[in-house]
């Protein structure tokens, strides 16, 4: 079994490079939930780990208060979250050459773990695979996960090349870990729609009303 991976080769990126369009254009990431944003609340989550990123397309002003390196996708055309995945792992490849592996989130769930990397790296570990991902109630969530710095060259040709979009159709050439977590409430439940924001905000009152 490989060893566990120290804090500092594991780097944090937090992909807000969607166009939102669920949400009418409002950036997800700063959405409220219980009086903090989105972004605040994974920020908090992940301040563990010393090198964090946010991957982000168009208007950045709004994100610049944040003090993170800004990184946009560097394919045209918004293909999706596999790009803001490649653009982060080319950044640290050029800035941060002891970073092993890319925490991938989507900024969208407001309750992320914060042992989110170490669960999915001792996963990955115990099923000797290369990548991992999580799940959470059945549902698989593979923007939340680990990615091998080192394949950023074949990601870019899956995307350039091959016109992959989706995450499972490039993890499913890897041998690919899924990790459950069973927390509540859902880590990974996501403010895609205002109804998902009103559901969030349920569950964090049913939280500390528990």
């Amino acid at each position: 079994m490989r060893k566990m991976y120290e804090q500092n080769e594991i780097a944090v990126g937090f992909l807000a490079g969607g166009l939102a369009r669920r949400m009418g254009g409002r950036a997800k990431a700063m959405l409220q939930v219980g009086g903090r944003t989105v972004l605040d609340r994974q920020l908090s989550a992940t301040s563990q780990h010393s090198i964090r990123l946010l991957n982000v397309n168009g208007d950045a002003v709004q994100y610049q208060a944040v003090g993170l390196p800004i990184v946009p996708d560097n394919i045209e055309g918004y293909p999706g979250p596999l790009a803001g995945i490649l653009a982060c792992l080319d950044y640290l490849a050029d800035h941060h050459a002891d970073v092993l592996y890319l925490l991938s989130c989507a900024t969208d769930a407001p309750f992320i773990p914060a042992d989110l990397a170490q669960r999915l790296a001792a996963g990955m570990d115990k099923q000797k695979a290369i990548l991992a991902q999580a799940r959470s109630n059945g549902q698989r969530h593979p923007v939340f996960g680990l990615w091998p710095v080192s394949l950023r060259g074949h990601l870019r040709t899956a995307l350039t090349e091959d016109g992959l979009r989706k995450i499972d159709d490039f993890t499913a050439f890897y041998a690919t870990a899924i990790i459950d977590f069973h927390d509540k409430p859902d880590p990974f439940l996501n403010v895609n729609r205002p109804e998902d924001l009103e559901r969030a905000e349920a569950m964090l009152a049913d939280k500390h009303d528990g």
